[in-house]
């Protein structure tokens, strides 16, 4: 498993922050930019893996929410 992939959130998220301004700031070669934008492609997939972990929790405790009230509790 890759130092990226075991990230929180907060950390994959600062890191892609940092990531997007060395890119942004420009003066790097053309194999600099390229391992930075693959840099931040893994980032942001940590990202996504977790915000989609959280909706699935979100929308666990909402149907669960929506059961008891249909069960009338």
């Amino acid at each position: 498993m890759s130092e990226t992939a075991e990230l929180g959130y907060e950390q994959a998220r600062d890191r892609l922050v940092e990531v997007v301004r060395e890119l942004e700031a420009g003066g790097l070669s053309l194999e600099q930019s390229l391992a930075l934008w693959e840099k931040g492609e893994q980032l942001a997939k940590v990202c996504e893996h977790h915000l989609e972990g959280a909706r699935e929790r979100i929308e666990a405790a909402l149907s669960s929410v929506e059961d008891a009230t249909d069960n009338g509790q």
